[in-house]
């Protein structure tokens, strides 16, 4: 047994990140376009997405070297200020047309394009009245969701709602690392939190709605999962404690708890410890808002690029720190493949749901070698590494829909601008040329493959 023969094989970009074309055809500001430019901003030397990759111009060479690569599937996010300038009433219809053409282009060249509706770039407009921390915001996003939905009907089945939540607020309103910049309260952050969660909520019930059975919708989670320094019952189980619950009154590391938006996205209930550790400043929740926020997907979305190391002890659950000297990759984030075995295993045990991984790769230290080739050896063995983890924990019975590489090409990586290279392709800022990395064939011979190669 190993992956299945419908497993979905692709790729995954973000529209700030790639697209450019920042003042182009009607298209409204966003958070990233404003915040890049603010002299309070953290962006590494106020570097910006005007341009990025340019694939606004430029997608059908993309397209191209997608199908090159072998992805049966290209996940990208649509930038709502785009569609909808002031995030709220007039449609800018040239902003529909430029993803009317690359979904048109996609499916032609037999790539099945999976939409992200929301990933981290909110109309500037709408973050003028408040954000994420305006509950009005639910209806916003529930409005936005049908336009698009109703839009891509009888062409895009596949959603996903909204990008990583626990960066949209930990790295955005509390850090002010992201856009836009924000350093708020404890219960503003969890207004925040409850607005995001339901907004989730009546976007999948409005693809339910529009869309009917052809629906097939998620989100892309993130946060810290863990895995068990050994196969003993008992790491297992407090690593599974440490992934899903809240076993600490510290906020940072609230911040990134895994269950923080899983549990009530998935089971309607606080991640068990919620409310004995921060109770004081939680809303309150309604039978039928909670409903609402558990509105059944059809896979649960994981973005993943490390775990932490976890073992029981007898104070109970405990974190084990990473050595020194260990690999990581030039993020900072340790190089630890078994959380891809571990954090899909562990996901589909408490949940039931078919597991689709939303992003997974690193960041390299890339160049064009006097070869004129890229030779990323590092991403290569990664991959692998990783890839191979996610191969066993299917073969042991988890359900694995698909994987997304994150990133099909390097891009505008946030507050890092663009020093930091995530792609499989290598993107020549200065000129646009696309230059495949040795990772991009090492992936193509796993798609052709189905992993078999692994």
């Amino acid at each position: 047994m190993s992956f299945r023969k419908d497993f979905v094989w692709g790729a995954a970009t973000a529209s700030y990140q790639v697209e450019g074309a920042a003042y182009e055809d009607g298209k409204g500001l966003n958070i990233w376009d404003v915040y890049c430019k603010d002299e309070r901003s953290d962006v590494y030397g106020k570097q910006n997405g005007d341009v990025a990759c340019d694939q606004y111009h430029r997608y059908p060479e993309d397209i191209e070297i997608m199908k090159s690569l072998g992805i049966k599937a290209y996940r990208f996010s649509i930038d709502w200020a785009r569609v909808i300038p002031d995030g709220t009433g007039a449609v800018n219809e040239k902003g529909l047309k430029y993803y009317d053409k690359l979904v048109d282009a996609l499916i032609d060249a037999g790539i099945e394009p999976y939409i992200t509706l929301y990933h981290w770039d909110l109309p500037f407009e709408l973050q003028k009245k408040g954000g994420w921390l305006n509950e009005e915001i639910v209806s916003w996003f529930e409005d936005y969701t049908r336009v698009i939905a109703e839009h891509f009907k009888g062409k895009v089945k596949n959603y996903f709602t909204i990008n990583e939540m626990n960066c949209i607020l930990s790295l955005g309103y509390i850090t002010g690392e992201h856009a836009p910049g924000w350093k708020v309260s404890k219960t503003e952050f969890f207004i925040g939190w409850k607005n995001l969660m339901m907004a989730h909520g009546k976007g999948v019930r409005v693809l339910r709605e529009v869309l009917g059975d052809d629906a097939k919708i998620g989100f892309a989670a993130c946060g810290t999962t863990y895995y068990p320094t050994s196969e003993r019952k008992e790491d297992i189980e407090a690593a599974r404690k440490l992934t899903f619950e809240v076993l600490s009154d510290d906020f940072g590391k609230l911040l990134f708890n895994f269950g923080l938006f899983s549990e009530p996205i998935m089971k309607g209930t606080l991640a068990k410890g919620l409310k004995e550790k921060f109770s004081e400043y939680l809303p309150d929740f309604t039978k039928e808002e909670l409903d609402v926020i558990s509105s059944p997907v059809d896979f649960f979305g994981l973005n993943i690029y490390n775990g932490n190391e976890a073992e029981d002890s007898k104070e109970g659950p405990r974190e084990i720190h990473y050595p020194d000297g260990m690999p990581m990759t030039t993020m900072g984030w340790h190089v630890t493949p078994k959380c891809l075995y571990w954090a899909p295993k562990f996901i589909y045990e408490n949940y039931g749901k078919p597991i689709m991984i939303t992003e997974n790769g690193m960041s390299n230290t890339d160049w064009v070698a006097l070869d004129g080739k890229v030779h990323d050896g590092p991403r290569v063995d990664f991959l692998h590494r990783y890839i191979k983890e996610l191969k066993r924990s299917v073969e042991e019975g988890t359900e694995v829909a698909g994987y997304f590489e994150w990133s099909l090409m390097d891009n505008f990586e946030w507050h890092f601008g663009y020093t930091k290279r995530f792609g499989i392709v290598f993107v020549d800022y200065e000129t646009q040329k696309r230059t495949p990395n040795d990772s991009y064939y090492f992936y193509k011979d796993v798609i052709a493959s189905n992993g078999e190669c692994l």
